[in-house]
């Protein structure tokens, strides 16, 4: 890497993805796009971070990446916002992006001549293989949202509306249906599901409340066997009445404490369960899946047409992979995953220079 930073007439060019819970800077070269460093700082949100504290987070992350003696050959800065998109210059989050990004390369004395602002899924969608410009985007990690790319600008959207309103087939979603279904285990209305237990124990409950046993045993059509243990218990061995009440009164003030997007973090306790069989947390993984079917089937796709996808719920190991991939083979779709957007923001701040 030094030998680049000192070799005075390289140009250089920095890609950002600036997202919910951090940002990332990438420094690479602008002719032939060789990564010379990274950094993180924290989140980097359009709509929802402030913008004096988005200009701290930027500039925190562009000094951490490019030295100062290097700054003055950077010819072009290419962020990946959340909140943000390259449709319109006049969208909210791309003025409140921009203005942020300028001021913290004017801050550290980075004269780009090139300074461009897309949304963290147009930047994801340009770092798939080949730097597409068309097709279609679709993400799901805590949020979930399908995007229509159409000259490497987003021209339509499904979902990707907030925990309150849409978001269907996310971490949240999936969180969530967890957390449901532990209540109505626990109230009668629901089947037996290992979940209760996982998401009281996650949630520190006091173990005399939580129910006994492991995961429920079900008959060919998916019902609890009977445990033998009284009909005012059924399908959960050793867990009273009384103490599924005790459980709900503490569940409730437990997950009403934190902020509603925390539901996210029962995900992985449902895609263990179903790793293990539990057919409750399988029918959640499944509709889940089902919900990210809709949401890209409402895009219109054409045979064949690219899916790149990104977020911890596709990518290699996901527990949406190979449910989400069944079910778009039936359609003659398949998924091209990417880890992140700095790759795609690092092609697009290149594609700047050179045009």
């Amino acid at each position: 890497m030094g030998n680049y930073l000192n070799h005075e007439s390289r140009d250089l060019v920095i890609g950002l993805d600036a997202g919910g819970t951090r940002t990332r800077a990438v420094l690479a070269t602008a002719d032939e796009g060789r990564v010379l460093g990274e950094s993180t700082a924290g989140p980097g949100n359009a709509m929802t971070v402030p913008v004096p504290q988005l200009t701290e987070h930027l500039t925190e992350a562009l000094a951490r990446v490019v030295p100062e003696s290097a700054r003055a050959r950077v010819v072009a800065v290419t962020g990946g916002f959340a909140g943000a998109t390259a449709a319109s210059v006049e969208d909210p989050g791309t003025v409140r992006a921009r203005t942020a990004l300028t001021a913290a390369l004017r801050g550290l004395g980075i004269p780009a001549d090139r300074v461009g602002v897309s949304s963290d899924i147009e930047a994801a969608f340009a770092a798939a293989p080949g730097t597409p410009s068309d097709g279609l985007a679709l993400v799901a990690g805590t949020g979930a949202v399908a995007m229509r790319i159409t000259d490497r600008h987003a021209t339509t959207t499904v979902d990707g509306d907030g925990w309150l309103l849409g978001d269907e087939g996310s971490g949240f979603w999936i969180g969530r249906s967890a957390v449901r279904a532990a209540l109505r285990m626990a109230d009668g209305r629901g089947r037996a599901t290992v979940l209760a237990g996982w998401v009281g124990r996650t949630l520190d409950l006091p173990v005399d409340v939580l129910p006994k046993g492991g995961i429920p045993s079900y008959d060919s059509g998916g019902t609890p066997r009977p445990p033998g243990t009284g009909a005012h218990e059924p399908g959960v061995p050793g867990w009273s009445r009384a103490r599924r009440e005790d459980f709900r009164r503490h569940l409730l003030p437990a997950v009403m404490a934190d902020p509603p997007i925390r539901l996210a973090r029962f995900a992985p306790l449902v895609a263990e369960a179903a790793a293990e069989k539990d057919a409750v947390a399988q029918e959640i993984i499944g509709e889940a899946a089902g919900h990210l079917l809709d949401t890209v089937r409402a895009l219109e796709p054409r045979p064949g047409e690219r899916i790149v996808a990104t977020g911890g719920l596709l990518g290699p190991g996901g527990p949406l992979t190979a449910p989400l991939a069944e079910r778009l083979d039936a359609h003659s779709l398949s998924l091209d995953w990417v880890a992140d957007g700095c790759p795609g923001a690092v092609a697009l701040a290149r594609l700047a220079h050179l045009s």
